[in-house]
């Protein structure tokens, strides 16, 4: 028998489409499409300034603005060739960590639901409005708030941010032991993770599978350390790997991928160096107040670059950032002019969701959720 599993079922996580064939309850072929979701985003980003191209990348990922934003402009600085301040560069570290914890927080409270266990949702969704509150202090938004810029930051922290982050920092250790509490060995839980949806290492590299579902087949792959951007390879964390390739692993390893990122951010506050947040190149940054004051050819390049944005040199640049959902990456052709001749993106849910496949051929029906919700798929980004 041949069945839909979407486009609009709850389990899904956006309006993914699973064409099932089944043997009785068992799962002989499943093919997912895609496509029902389609923003054109690459598309759009040809027919704007760098600028303007920033602000939909926060809604690529939705759970994860600030690391789109950070991965695009990592790319626009590899084609301009500028220097970021160092406290630029910790501050995003900083705001990348807490927005990885948030999204393992939504993720951990959906894939849970999907099982049938409801009382974690309310503990992350507690936890996780407690990081959108900090992150609101310095952005001014929750969900997209494009606030790194080519460059830097829109805007240096405000002295209110500091004491909430150190207090979040000091108590979410507590709060992942709740998590633990609740299912690490719950009996219900382990039955329907364990040996469930697996992926073996050799499959996983085949697939091109990155972030925790790669970790958790047991591949030491981290774009943080093995090709360490704003200053990662100053901070000391560890990247968990499974062992069995299941379900089960995939949830163990971002359990510890949040503890992880709370000691990095405990590390940037006590580390963060003073000194600006923008580049001081004129000609791609919008010069601060102070800079323009006394220097009217200033002020009249400070509103040509707002008007027309800044003009890379030719050629073509890729960059990536370890979201958490894995590689996301931005290759970028520069032909010159204000707007980017091509833009791709290689988004990590996107190429996660073709190991599905493999995953759950031979599983039950109801695996197959599970499995889903072990890959943590954002259909924004995957029909990007």
């Amino acid at each position: 028998m041949t069945i839909n599993m979407g486009p609009q079922h709850p389990a899904t996580h956006g309006v993914l489409r699973l064409i099932l064939e089944l043997d009785g309850e068992i799962i002989v072929k499943a093919t997912p499409h895609i496509g029902y979701l389609h923003r054109g985003v690459e598309k759009l980003s040809e027919t704007m300034t760098y600028n303007q191209a920033l602000t939909l990348t926060d809604r690529l990922d939705y759970t994860n603005a600030l690391s789109n934003n950070l991965s695009y402009c990592l790319a626009v600085e590899k084609l301009l060739d500028i220097e970021i301040p160092k406290r630029a560069q910790y501050l995003r570290v900083l705001f990348a960590e807490f927005q990885r914890i948030a999204a393992h927080l939504l993720w951990i409270g959906t894939h849970a639901l999907d099982i049938g266990a409801m009382t974690v949702f309310f503990y992350a969704f507690r936890d996780r409005e407690v990081i959108l509150e900090i992150l609101e202090l310095a952005t001014g938004a929750r969900l997209t708030p494009s606030f790194i810029r080519v460059g830097g930051l829109a805007k240096d922290i405000p002295d209110t941010f500091v004491e909430p982050s150190r207090k979040f920092v000091a108590d979410f250790p507590g709060m992942v032991d709740e998590y633990e509490t609740l299912l690490t060995e719950n009996i219900i839980w382990k039955k329907r993770t364990q040996n469930v949806a697996l992926l073996s290492r050799e499959d996983a590299l085949n697939y091109g599978v990155t972030g925790p579902v790669l970790r958790a087949s047991g591949v030491y792959y981290d774009v943080r350390k093995a090709h360490p951007y704003s200053g990662y390879d100053e901070f000391d964390f560890e990247v968990p790997l499974g062992k069995n390739s299941d379900v089960y692993d995939r949830y163990l390893v971002r359990l510890i991928e949040m503890r992880q990122s709370n000691r990095i951010i405990e590390q940037v506050l006590d580390k963060l160096p003073e000194g600006p947040v923008r580049a001081k190149s004129l000609s791609v940054m919008a010069p601060d107040k102070e800079d323009v004051q006394n220097d009217i050819a200033a002020l009249i390049r400070h509103f040509k670059i707002m008007a027309e944005g800044f003009k890379p040199p030719r050629g073509d640049v890729y960059a990536a950032v370890e979201s958490p959902k894995g590689e996301l990456g931005f290759y970028i052709v520069s032909d010159g002019s204000n707007k980017p001749f091509r833009m791709r993106i290689r988004p990590p849910c996107f190429i996660n969701l073709g190991a599905l496949q493999k995953m759950i051929e031979g599983q039950m029906i109801a695996d197959a959720v599970a499995a889903i919700g072990s890959i943590d798929i954002v259909l924004g980004e995957i029909d990007r």
